[in-house]
């Protein structure tokens, strides 16, 4: 690990292996990067399109104050040849035949959506300064032909297809889930298409040698999500799914509102005879959460807004983006490599386990070392997957009633931070994990022999307690516990890697947490908080869009910073 006191623009310069494979002079014989194109993709069925977006070169950057002012999404589009992904997009906009008017070229609009992006702007001031002759570079970089521009509704077009086309192919994911009860039963989430670009992204950043070998070698995954409040406004804190079903005298419409004991909605009215009149016609997946800055329940994110009263925290109202980051402590630094977007209300646990699964798939040389999240991930489902593809669970705990029963430890064998503890309240000591066999060990050291306390003290039971079976001087470890998938009683809750605290986890959890900030810091800067598109598929495709974009932008800070370097020019 690099030195505390050294930032990640040091840490790196100092990287020589990075200055002297990723600085321009070195990438300029492979430049352009060529967009990877999934090899199953057939070519655009259109012959022709009112723009046309062509790779123009590279050769301003060898002046010096082009590096200095140039956006970044200006360098992408100078180290990056976009021109392989035109078929993938036009199938994916739907376009089967060459038939009908002639589009603009899909490029132009995903570079064009990519610009307003980076900047911030909104879909109408991108169109604005399009039409600026200041911007005729840019333009020309996008393929467009001057006085020929998109519309407002082409943008929209664009974002709303790909967004409804993203999951329609059919591939699903199994992920195995657990209720209450105990009961295993899978269930199918769907493939998102749009995971593609990220997969692509990524791909670059391997070509250029920015990502280092060890973490990929032994990646260090790291879930989260993100809530982004949705473009409309919210009317009322309880809209469900059935405040959009049409109302008629057949088929009254129930008011979970009024369910909760609020003044709701009669829906009595011709205008909510399609959807209930507090219902946003524009985001029917947005739903509320009182949003607590914690992920232990009963503040999980997702906590129900029927108490409102005694909700702590703030109204969201929106939806919520899951992400897959790659950490890379070397050189300190994360990238996303898949991502989904869910109402606010949906749990990531699910989700979470099936883009787990995607990473195999989508990266078959990508060595799997550990998965660090939050607590809201610590359930049955994403943990027994983390445990089927072999990585280190390093999830945060997530806390049960039961885990304030002290004596109840001893019965069921382990504390609430899932340390083994013994029947008379001691606890073990961890001696190590057998990633061939999968488990932790952890011995009792016969702790009672050796005035250590409990950290249970049971009533009638003398201590040390002379009936424990462990004590005998050929068993000098004392107990000995193997700890694979769950716990002896079938918990697997608390059952960790890594034990909880000890400073190897905290150095692979707080890197992990690190990289997630770092991502949802970058949307907040693009002003991703608070979606510019209104409907889930706008919004699906939006984020795809920006993760892909964090990973370009890296790529281009990056190459940048060792191409400074490699030339003593101050940065």
């Amino acid at each position: 690990m690099p030195p505390a006191s050294l930032s990640p623009e040091q840490t790196r310069a100092q990287d020589e292996s990075f200055v002297r494979q990723c600085n321009f002079d070195a990438l300029r014989p492979s430049l352009p990067l060529r967009w990877p194109t999934p090899p199953d993709t057939p070519d655009s069925p259109k012959r022709r399109y009112r723009s046309h977006y062509r790779y123009l070169g590279c050769d301003d950057l060898d002046d010096w104050a082009h590096w200095e002012h140039l956006s970044w999404w200006e360098l992408v589009v100078r180290l990056v040849d976009f021109a392989p992904l035109r078929p993938w997009l036009a199938w994916r906009l739907g376009w089967t035949s060459a038939r009908g008017q002639v589009p603009f070229d899909p490029l132009s609009m995903f570079l064009l959506v990519s610009w307003q992006l980076l900047h911030g702007w909104s879909r109408a001031q991108a169109l604005r300064n399009l039409h600026d002759p200041r911007y005729a570079d840019i333009a020309a970089r996008m393929g467009f032909h001057p006085g020929i521009w998109p519309t407002e509704g082409g943008v929209r077009y664009f974002l709303t297809t790909l967004g409804l086309r993203s999951d329609t192919e059919g591939k699903t994911v199994s992920v195995a889930v657990r209720d209450e009860e105990g009961r295993e039963y899978t269930v199918e989430l769907a493939v998102q298409a749009l995971n593609d670009l990220l997969v692509a992204a990524v791909t670059l950043l391997r070509q250029a040698h920015l990502i280092s070998d060890a973490a990929w070698q032994a990646a260090l995954l790291c879930p989260d999500g993100m809530l982004h409040d949705a473009a409309s406004r919210m009317r009322c804190a309880f809209v469900q799914e059935s405040c959009y079903q049409p109302r008629s005298a057949q088929a009254p419409r129930s008011c979970p509102a009024k369910d909760k004991g609020r003044r709701g909605c009669d829906c009595d009215t011709d205008r909510c005879t399609p959807s209930c009149q507090h219902a946003p016609s524009r985001d029917p997946q947005a739903r509320t959460v009182y949003y607590e800055g914690t992920n232990q329940p009963p503040s999980h994110p997702n906590s129900d807004p029927s108490n409102p009263e005694k909700a702590r925290g703030e109204v969201r109202y929106g939806y919520r983006s899951l992400t897959f980051q790659l950490s890379d402590s070397v050189r300190r630094f994360s990238v996303p490599l898949l991502d989904d977007f869910l109402s606010a209300t949906d749990r990531e646990e699910n989700p979470g386990a099936a883009l787990l699964c995607q990473t195999q798939e989508a990266y078959p040389d990508l060595g799997l070392y550990a998965v660090a999240g939050d607590a809201g991930l610590g359930y049955y489902a994403f943990l027994h997957t983390c445990y089927q593809l072999g990585a280190r669970r390093v999830v945060d705990l997530r806390a049960d009633r039961s885990d304030k029963d002290k004596v109840h430890w001893t019965l069921r064998g382990y504390d609430d931070h899932g340390r083994p503890v013994c029947p008379y309240g001691y606890p073990f000591t961890a001696n190590g994990f057998d990633a061939q066999r999968q488990r932790h060990k952890w011995v009792c050291n016969q702790a009672c022999l050796h005035g250590h306390s409990p950290c249970v003290r049971l009533e009638n039971v003398t201590y040390p307690p002379p009936e424990c079976p462990y004590q005998a001087p050929d068993q000098p470890h004392g107990q000995v516990l193997n700890v694979a998938e769950t716990f002896a009683d079938g918990s697997i809750r608390l059952v960790r890697d890594l034990p909880f605290g000890t400073p190897a986890w905290e150095q692979l959890y707080h890197g992990a947490r690190n990289a997630a900030e770092g991502r949802n810091a970058a949307l907040q800067a693009w002003g991703l908080k608070r979606l510019p598109v209104y409907g889930q598929p706008r919004g699906r495709a939006f984020i795809a869009l920006a993760d892909t974009w964090i990973s370009l932008t890296t790529l281009a800070r990056l190459v940048r910073e060792a191409t400074f370097v490699a030339a003593g020019v101050p940065g």
